[in-house]
Protein backbone atom coordinates (compact mmCIF):
# COMPACT_ATOMS: atom_id res chain seq x y z
CA UNK A 1 0.00 0.00 0.00
CA UNK A 2 1.12 3.51 -0.65
CA UNK A 3 0.67 6.18 2.15
CA UNK A 4 -2.68 7.37 0.93
CA UNK A 5 -3.75 4.09 0.77
CA UNK A 6 -2.62 3.51 4.56
CA UNK A 7 -3.77 7.12 5.59
CA UNK A 8 -7.20 5.98 4.24
CA UNK A 9 -7.34 2.90 6.65
CA UNK A 10 -5.94 4.65 9.80
CA UNK A 11 -9.44 7.19 8.95
CA UNK A 12 -11.79 4.45 8.90
CA UNK A 13 -10.09 3.00 11.91
CA UNK A 14 -10.13 6.21 13.44
CA UNK A 15 -13.39 6.72 13.06
CA UNK A 16 -14.21 3.58 14.47
CA UNK A 17 -12.63 4.65 17.40
CA UNK A 18 -14.12 7.89 17.60
CA UNK A 19 -17.62 6.13 17.49
CA UNK A 20 -16.84 3.79 20.31
CA UNK A 21 -15.43 6.26 22.38
CA UNK A 22 -18.24 8.52 22.29
CA UNK A 23 -20.59 5.06 22.88
CA UNK A 24 -18.07 4.72 26.07
CA UNK A 25 -18.12 8.80 26.95
CA UNK A 26 -21.96 7.75 27.54
CA UNK A 27 -21.61 4.34 29.58
CA UNK A 28 -19.13 6.62 31.78
CA UNK A 29 -22.45 9.16 32.60
CA UNK A 30 -24.25 6.14 34.15
CA UNK A 31 -21.13 5.04 35.92
CA UNK A 32 -20.81 7.89 37.13
CA UNK A 33 -25.06 8.17 38.34
CA UNK A 34 -24.41 4.86 40.15
CA UNK A 35 -21.55 5.84 41.95
CA UNK A 36 -23.78 8.71 43.32
CA UNK A 37 -26.57 6.40 44.58
CA UNK A 38 -23.66 4.30 45.77
CA UNK A 39 -21.78 6.82 47.42
CA UNK A 40 -18.54 5.13 45.78
CA UNK A 41 -15.59 7.71 44.56
CA UNK A 42 -14.67 8.44 41.34
CA UNK A 43 -11.40 7.22 41.33
CA UNK A 44 -11.07 2.84 41.21
CA UNK A 45 -7.47 2.52 40.71
CA UNK A 46 -8.28 -1.68 41.20
CA UNK A 47 -10.69 -2.03 38.82
CA UNK A 48 -8.54 0.12 36.53
CA UNK A 49 -5.49 -1.84 36.91
CA UNK A 50 -7.59 -4.67 36.01
CA UNK A 51 -8.50 -3.44 32.65
CA UNK A 52 -5.04 -2.50 31.16
CA UNK A 53 -4.03 -6.03 32.18
CA UNK A 54 -6.79 -7.36 30.24
CA UNK A 55 -6.66 -5.29 27.18
CA UNK A 56 -2.74 -5.19 27.01
CA UNK A 57 -2.68 -9.36 26.70
CA UNK A 58 -4.01 -8.85 23.47
CA UNK A 59 -1.03 -6.97 22.38
CA UNK A 60 2.50 -7.68 21.21
CA UNK A 61 5.13 -7.10 23.57
CA UNK A 62 6.47 -3.99 21.73
CA UNK A 63 3.08 -2.39 21.55
CA UNK A 64 2.20 -3.05 25.23
CA UNK A 65 3.20 0.50 27.30
CA UNK A 66 1.63 2.34 24.40
CA UNK A 67 -1.73 0.46 25.06
CA UNK A 68 -1.31 1.39 28.72
CA UNK A 69 -0.90 4.87 28.06
CA UNK A 70 -3.68 5.15 25.65
CA UNK A 71 -6.11 3.35 28.12
CA UNK A 72 -4.84 5.34 31.45
CA UNK A 73 -5.20 8.54 29.40
CA UNK A 74 -9.09 7.36 28.68
CA UNK A 75 -9.35 6.90 32.26
CA UNK A 76 -8.62 10.30 33.12
CA UNK A 77 -10.52 12.14 30.90
CA UNK A 78 -13.47 9.64 31.53
CA UNK A 79 -13.18 10.77 35.65
CA UNK A 80 -12.94 13.97 34.59
CA UNK A 81 -16.76 13.50 32.93
CA UNK A 82 -17.61 11.77 36.30
CA UNK A 83 -16.19 14.97 38.13
CA UNK A 84 -18.78 17.30 35.86
CA UNK A 85 -21.56 14.90 37.19
CA UNK A 86 -20.66 13.94 40.23
CA UNK A 87 -20.14 15.57 44.22
CA UNK A 88 -16.97 14.44 45.34
CA UNK A 89 -17.06 15.25 48.97
CA UNK A 90 -13.75 15.96 51.21
CA UNK A 91 -12.43 18.46 53.61
CA UNK A 92 -11.22 20.78 51.20
CA UNK A 93 -14.27 21.51 49.22
CA UNK A 94 -16.47 22.13 52.42
CA UNK A 95 -13.89 24.89 53.40
CA UNK A 96 -13.94 26.36 49.93
CA UNK A 97 -17.88 26.37 49.74
CA UNK A 98 -17.36 27.88 53.15
CA UNK A 99 -14.82 30.77 51.92
CA UNK A 100 -17.00 31.75 49.30
CA UNK A 101 -19.88 31.84 51.02
CA UNK A 102 -22.87 34.25 49.68
CA UNK A 103 -20.01 35.14 47.17
CA UNK A 104 -16.87 36.65 46.55
CA UNK A 105 -15.95 40.01 48.45
CA UNK A 106 -13.75 42.55 47.07
CA UNK A 107 -10.24 42.92 47.39
CA UNK A 108 -8.97 45.07 51.28
CA UNK A 109 -8.07 47.90 50.21
CA UNK A 110 -6.08 48.43 53.47
CA UNK A 111 -4.01 46.15 55.77
CA UNK A 112 -1.28 45.30 58.24
CA UNK A 113 1.44 43.41 56.26
CA UNK A 114 4.15 41.73 57.49
CA UNK A 115 7.93 41.87 54.65
CA UNK A 116 11.18 40.69 55.03
CA UNK A 117 14.01 42.84 55.08
CA UNK A 118 13.76 46.71 56.55
CA UNK A 119 11.31 49.61 54.60
CA UNK A 120 12.65 50.17 50.80
CA UNK A 121 12.93 46.01 50.12
CA UNK A 122 11.09 45.01 46.76
CA UNK A 123 8.56 43.16 49.15
CA UNK A 124 7.47 46.86 50.78
CA UNK A 125 7.31 48.33 47.44
CA UNK A 126 5.29 44.90 45.94
CA UNK A 127 2.91 45.47 49.33
CA UNK A 128 2.49 49.12 48.42
CA UNK A 129 1.21 47.85 45.07
CA UNK A 130 -0.98 44.56 46.21
CA UNK A 131 -2.50 47.14 49.09
CA UNK A 132 -3.58 50.84 48.58
CA UNK A 133 -3.19 51.68 52.13
CA UNK A 134 -0.27 48.98 53.61
CA UNK A 135 0.77 49.18 57.31
CA UNK A 136 4.05 47.39 56.99
CA UNK A 137 6.02 45.71 59.22
CA UNK A 138 9.28 44.61 58.53
CA UNK A 139 10.79 41.04 59.91
CA UNK A 140 14.51 39.95 59.63
CA UNK A 141 13.85 36.95 57.67
CA UNK A 142 11.35 34.62 55.80
CA UNK A 143 10.30 32.54 57.89
CA UNK A 144 9.66 35.77 60.63
CA UNK A 145 6.99 36.95 57.62
CA UNK A 146 5.31 33.25 57.89
CA UNK A 147 5.54 33.39 61.42
CA UNK A 148 4.30 36.61 61.83
CA UNK A 149 0.63 35.70 59.66
CA UNK A 150 0.37 32.26 61.20
CA UNK A 151 0.47 33.56 64.57
CA UNK A 152 -1.95 36.53 63.42
CA UNK A 153 0.49 39.37 64.32
CA UNK A 154 -0.21 40.59 60.47
CA UNK A 155 -2.89 40.29 58.26
CA UNK A 156 -1.00 39.48 55.51
CA UNK A 157 2.57 38.73 54.36
CA UNK A 158 4.12 39.84 51.18
CA UNK A 159 6.52 37.52 49.64
CA UNK A 160 8.99 37.12 46.47
CA UNK A 161 8.35 33.52 45.19
CA UNK A 162 9.93 33.85 41.57
CA UNK A 163 11.99 35.87 39.04
CA UNK A 164 12.11 36.25 35.42
CA UNK A 165 15.55 35.68 35.29
CA UNK A 166 16.88 33.72 38.38
CA UNK A 167 14.05 31.32 38.54
CA UNK A 168 12.21 30.14 41.50
CA UNK A 169 13.24 31.65 45.03
CA UNK A 170 13.69 28.49 46.58
CA UNK A 171 13.98 29.68 50.26
CA UNK A 172 10.14 30.58 50.40
CA UNK A 173 9.34 27.48 48.66
CA UNK A 174 11.23 25.47 51.64
CA UNK A 175 9.46 27.34 54.29
CA UNK A 176 5.99 26.53 52.49
CA UNK A 177 6.08 23.18 54.01
CA UNK A 178 6.30 24.26 57.10
CA UNK A 179 3.76 27.04 57.75
CA UNK A 180 0.31 26.97 57.62
CA UNK A 181 -0.71 29.90 55.26
CA UNK A 182 -3.37 30.88 52.40
CA UNK A 183 -2.47 32.87 49.18
CA UNK A 184 -4.64 35.72 48.26
CA UNK A 185 -2.64 37.59 45.42
CA UNK A 186 -0.18 37.05 42.99
CA UNK A 187 1.61 40.30 42.13
CA UNK A 188 4.34 40.72 39.25
CA UNK A 189 6.52 43.63 39.72
CA UNK A 190 9.46 44.94 37.03
CA UNK A 191 12.44 45.19 39.09
CA UNK A 192 14.85 47.69 37.92
CA UNK A 193 18.19 47.22 39.85
CA UNK A 194 20.59 50.26 40.06
CA UNK A 195 24.07 50.28 41.26
CA UNK A 196 24.48 52.47 44.43
CA UNK A 197 26.76 54.17 46.44
CA UNK A 198 27.68 57.14 48.85
CA UNK A 199 28.23 60.65 47.21
CA UNK A 200 31.16 61.27 45.50
CA UNK A 201 32.30 57.63 45.13
CA UNK A 202 33.58 56.72 41.46
CA UNK A 203 32.66 53.42 40.04
CA UNK A 204 36.66 53.18 39.43
CA UNK A 205 37.33 53.14 43.48
CA UNK A 206 34.73 50.45 44.08
CA UNK A 207 36.47 47.53 46.04
CA UNK A 208 33.43 45.43 47.56
CA UNK A 209 29.64 45.44 46.07
CA UNK A 210 26.61 43.73 48.71
CA UNK A 211 23.51 42.51 48.13
CA UNK A 212 20.81 40.01 48.13
CA UNK A 213 21.93 36.20 46.61
CA UNK A 214 18.46 37.28 44.10
CA UNK A 215 20.13 40.54 43.15
CA UNK A 216 23.52 39.48 42.57
CA UNK A 217 22.03 36.62 40.39
CA UNK A 218 19.78 38.71 38.09
CA UNK A 219 23.28 41.15 38.06
CA UNK A 220 25.95 38.50 37.02
CA UNK A 221 26.70 39.37 33.41
CA UNK A 222 27.21 43.45 35.19
CA UNK A 223 29.14 41.99 37.94
CA UNK A 224 31.47 40.28 35.81
CA UNK A 225 32.99 43.46 33.94
CA UNK A 226 34.30 44.23 37.61
CA UNK A 227 37.11 41.14 37.83
CA UNK A 228 38.09 40.82 41.40
CA UNK A 229 35.61 42.89 43.22
CA UNK A 230 34.28 41.76 46.39
CA UNK A 231 30.73 40.42 46.46
CA UNK A 232 29.03 40.30 49.48
CA UNK A 233 25.39 39.04 50.11
CA UNK A 234 23.29 40.45 52.88
CA UNK A 235 19.47 39.77 53.98
CA UNK A 236 18.16 41.85 50.93
CA UNK A 237 18.81 45.04 48.81
CA UNK A 238 17.58 47.44 51.41
CA UNK A 239 19.66 45.90 53.88
CA UNK A 240 21.96 46.75 51.64
CA UNK A 241 21.55 50.33 50.66
CA UNK A 242 21.63 51.00 54.36
CA UNK A 243 24.90 49.32 55.50
CA UNK A 244 26.63 51.14 51.99
CA UNK A 245 25.28 54.47 53.31
CA UNK A 246 26.29 54.05 57.04
CA UNK A 247 29.86 52.31 56.24
CA UNK A 248 31.85 55.77 55.92
CA UNK A 249 33.53 53.83 53.20
CA UNK A 250 33.96 55.29 49.81
CA UNK A 251 35.12 51.81 48.08
CA UNK A 252 31.84 50.28 48.79
CA UNK A 253 28.71 50.15 46.61
CA UNK A 254 25.40 47.63 46.52
CA UNK A 255 23.29 46.24 43.81
CA UNK A 256 19.16 48.27 45.12
CA UNK A 257 16.27 49.98 44.05
CA UNK A 258 16.35 53.56 43.04
CA UNK A 259 13.60 54.45 45.96
CA UNK A 260 16.70 52.92 48.22
CA UNK A 261 19.21 55.31 46.80
CA UNK A 262 16.29 58.07 47.63
CA UNK A 263 15.70 56.28 51.43
CA UNK A 264 19.04 56.25 52.68
CA UNK A 265 20.37 59.06 50.92
CA UNK A 266 23.06 57.30 47.90
CA UNK A 267 23.94 58.11 44.72
CA UNK A 268 23.14 55.86 41.17
CA UNK A 269 26.15 55.55 39.87
CA UNK A 270 24.70 53.42 37.26
CA UNK A 271 20.97 52.56 36.50
CA UNK A 272 19.26 49.27 35.14
CA UNK A 273 22.28 46.64 36.14
CA UNK A 274 20.22 44.07 35.50
CA UNK A 275 20.99 41.55 32.83
CA UNK A 276 17.60 41.63 31.45
CA UNK A 277 15.45 44.69 30.76
CA UNK A 278 12.56 42.60 30.92
CA UNK A 279 13.22 41.51 35.25
CA UNK A 280 10.25 40.84 36.70
CA UNK A 281 9.80 39.12 40.36
CA UNK A 282 6.61 37.53 41.18
CA UNK A 283 5.39 38.37 44.73
CA UNK A 284 2.26 36.45 46.64
CA UNK A 285 0.40 37.96 49.45
CA UNK A 286 -0.27 35.59 52.27
CA UNK A 287 -2.89 35.33 55.13
CA UNK A 288 -3.52 32.42 57.82
CA UNK A 289 -7.22 31.82 56.72
CA UNK A 290 -8.55 30.24 53.22
CA UNK A 291 -10.19 33.70 51.85
CA UNK A 292 -10.94 33.99 48.24
CA UNK A 293 -11.71 37.22 46.82
CA UNK A 294 -13.35 38.32 43.45
CA UNK A 295 -11.33 38.48 40.13
CA UNK A 296 -9.39 34.72 41.78
CA UNK A 297 -8.11 33.19 38.45
CA UNK A 298 -5.47 31.15 39.44
CA UNK A 299 -5.06 27.84 41.93
CA UNK A 300 -2.16 26.79 43.73
CA UNK A 301 -1.75 22.98 45.41
CA UNK A 302 1.09 21.00 47.09
CA UNK A 303 0.93 17.45 46.70
CA UNK A 304 3.58 14.04 46.82
CA UNK A 305 4.01 12.11 44.33
CA UNK A 306 4.99 8.48 44.11
CA UNK A 307 8.48 7.44 43.36
CA UNK A 308 7.05 4.99 40.34
CA UNK A 309 6.80 5.61 36.55
CA UNK A 310 4.10 7.51 34.98
CA UNK A 311 2.92 9.07 38.55
CA UNK A 312 3.90 12.84 37.38
CA UNK A 313 1.89 11.96 33.68
CA UNK A 314 -1.18 10.58 35.29
CA UNK A 315 -1.85 13.73 37.60
CA UNK A 316 -0.52 16.21 34.68
CA UNK A 317 -3.56 14.04 32.37
CA UNK A 318 -6.26 15.09 35.51
CA UNK A 319 -5.49 19.58 34.37
CA UNK A 320 -5.75 18.73 30.85
CA UNK A 321 -8.76 16.61 30.88
CA UNK A 322 -10.69 19.24 31.94
CA UNK A 323 -9.13 22.32 29.81
CA UNK A 324 -7.16 23.66 33.11
CA UNK A 325 -3.73 25.19 32.08
CA UNK A 326 -0.70 24.81 34.17
CA UNK A 327 1.27 28.12 34.55
CA UNK A 328 3.87 26.29 37.34
CA UNK A 329 5.78 23.07 38.14
CA UNK A 330 7.99 23.52 40.50
CA UNK A 331 9.63 20.10 42.68
CA UNK A 332 11.35 20.46 45.98
CA UNK A 333 13.31 17.09 47.69
CA UNK A 334 11.16 15.67 50.56
CA UNK A 335 13.69 15.98 53.85
CA UNK A 336 14.70 12.82 55.40
CA UNK A 337 12.93 10.73 52.33
CA UNK A 338 15.41 10.49 49.55
CA UNK A 339 14.79 11.05 45.80
CA UNK A 340 10.72 11.40 46.89
CA UNK A 341 9.72 15.08 46.34
CA UNK A 342 6.93 17.64 46.83
CA UNK A 343 5.43 19.24 43.89
CA UNK A 344 4.01 22.54 43.54
CA UNK A 345 1.20 23.05 40.97
CA UNK A 346 -0.17 26.63 39.76
CA UNK A 347 -2.52 26.31 37.37
CA UNK A 348 -5.77 28.72 35.75
CA UNK A 349 -9.15 27.74 37.11
CA UNK A 350 -12.56 28.92 38.22
CA UNK A 351 -12.58 28.34 42.36
CA UNK A 352 -16.52 28.79 41.63
CA UNK A 353 -16.51 25.40 39.34
CA UNK A 354 -17.94 22.80 40.51
CA UNK A 355 -15.59 20.39 38.34
CA UNK A 356 -13.09 22.16 39.64
CA UNK A 357 -13.95 21.98 42.85
CA UNK A 358 -14.65 18.32 42.62
CA UNK A 359 -10.87 17.85 40.90
CA UNK A 360 -9.72 19.18 44.24
CA UNK A 361 -11.66 16.82 46.27
CA UNK A 362 -10.37 13.67 44.10
CA UNK A 363 -6.75 14.74 44.34
CA UNK A 364 -6.72 15.63 47.92
CA UNK A 365 -8.34 12.19 48.71
CA UNK A 366 -6.27 10.25 46.86
CA UNK A 367 -2.56 12.04 47.27
CA UNK A 368 -0.36 12.13 50.31
CA UNK A 369 0.87 15.38 51.10
CA UNK A 370 -1.98 17.52 49.71
CA UNK A 371 -2.46 20.97 50.79
CA UNK A 372 -4.63 23.81 49.05
CA UNK A 373 -2.86 27.06 49.19
CA UNK A 374 -5.37 28.83 47.78
CA UNK A 375 -7.32 30.70 44.82
CA UNK A 376 -6.26 34.30 43.91
CA UNK A 377 -5.84 36.68 41.42
CA UNK A 378 -3.08 37.34 39.34
CA UNK A 379 -2.26 40.69 38.98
Amino acid sequence: MNLDEVRQNIDVIDDQIAKLYAERMQLSAEVAKNKIESGLPVENAVREKQIISRVTAQFPEDTKLYCKQIFETMFETSKAYQLGIVDVKSPIKDEIKSAIGDGLKPFPVQASVACQGIYGAYSCLAADRIFPIASVSCFKNWDGVFSAVEKGFCDFGVLPIENSTAGSVIGVYDLMRRHKFYIVRSFKMKVRHCLLAPEGVNIKDIKEIISHDQALMQCGEFLKGFGDVRISRCDNTAVAAKTVAESGRRDIACISSRECAELYGLCVLKDGVNDSPNNYTRFIAITNKLRIYEGTNRISVTLNLAHEAGSLNSLLNKFSALGLNLTKLESRPIPDSPFEFTFYFDFEADICSSSVQNLLSSIALNADGFAFLGAYEEM
